[in-house]
């Protein structure tokens, strides 16, 4: 495979993992950008997403339904089971300590994650479940690449859901009143904006993007399992950090570039150290990179913009 080839899969690679660590990182700088609260128990809501998910698939296998039919199937049930369970979590555990001391939330929503982890190996076992193939498994090839069918899905779906958000926070009513309640909470109560509504939605539009993102990593790896929230929950984190937590814009930018990062570390410092930082350890990079933004831009790559909050 001739150099550029190499560079352009690994850069296609790069964009599939980090549109999927976008649309979690969205969930997180929405959150954020109106409660000043950095929800560690959105990558668990990733989790549940591809569990409902596999249990939908595995429950229907026997239908005679076509792939794509089931996966919408899925998709469909994980999206309302996630917005229920983010919706409890925020009227539960959040909204009781919303005028808290910063470090309480923060503690009950890592405790709140470990609590979902344990159920959700209660309810499905500690066994990874297989994600069955439910699309066509041909390669298409791009240029001197190859990317699977549902790496271009991943791509596709992952593109519209961002572009739809960002139409409905700069161009719809709730979305005025997101950016009101992330500029200042009380004057837009003054004027006649429901806070709890509005977080709830944000809340509530989050769980629909990680329902969909849990759904997508489960497909694109073929496994699903408990703990597969943890690991893509903490790089979307970072990648919302490396945008610029509390920007729209931003958790894209991070969430892409974190991608690239991944795929391109992986595949060419591995092979400059033999192998020994390849694709086993390319959970280094992103951490590398967290604490780089961390120490050298706080603030993330495109800032924290007080109007893109929501």
């Amino acid at each position: 495979m001739p150099d550029f080839d190499i560079l352009l899969q690994q850069i296609l690679n790069g964009l599939v993992l980090g549109s999927v660590y976008a649309l979690v990182a969205l969930g997180y700088t929405m959150v954020y950008g109106i409660l000043q609260l950095i929800n560690f128990a959105h990558g668990e809501v990733l989790m549940v997403g591809a569990m409902v998910g596999v249990t939908v698939i595995s429950a229907l296998g026997g239908a005679g339904l076509p792939g794509p039919a089931l996966l919408l199937l899925a998709i469909g049930a994980a999206i309302p089971a996630c917005i229920a369970l983010s919706l409890f979590i925020e009227r539960v555990a959040y909204r009781p300590l919303r005028h808290a001391p910063k470090l309480a939330p923060l503690i009950t929503a890592i405790g709140v994650s470990i609590v979902i982890q344990t159920l959700a190996m209660i309810v499905w076992k500690p066994n990874p479940i297989v994600f069955p193939d439910l699309l066509p498994t041909d390669p298409v090839r791009i240029g001197g690449a190859v990317l699977a069918p549902k790496q271009l899905l991943i791509l596709g779906v992952s593109a519209l859901m961002m572009a739809g958000l960002m139409l409905l926070v700069n161009r719809t009513r709730l979305g005025r009143a997101m950016r009101a309640t992330a500029e200042n909470p009380r004057i837009a109560g003054l004027m006649g904006v429901n806070a709890n509504r509005v977080i709830a939605a944000t809340f509530a539009i989050g769980a629909a993007l990680a329902a969909v993102a849990g759904v997508l990593v489960a497909m694109n790896y073929n496994i699903a399992q408990f703990s597969m929230g943890f690991i893509p929950g903490l790089k979307a984190f970072t990648a919302a950090v490396l945008g610029g937590i509390g920007n729209l814009a931003g958790a894209v930018v991070g969430g892409l570039l974190l991608g690239l990062i991944e795929s391109l570390g992986a595949g060419y410092i591995g092979d400059i150290t033999g192998g020994f930082l390849g694709s086993h350890y390319q959970d280094i990079f992103a951490f590398v990179v967290l604490i780089a933004v961390l120490v050298l831009r706080p603030s993330g790559i495109m800032g924290e913009r007080v109007a893109d909050r929501a």
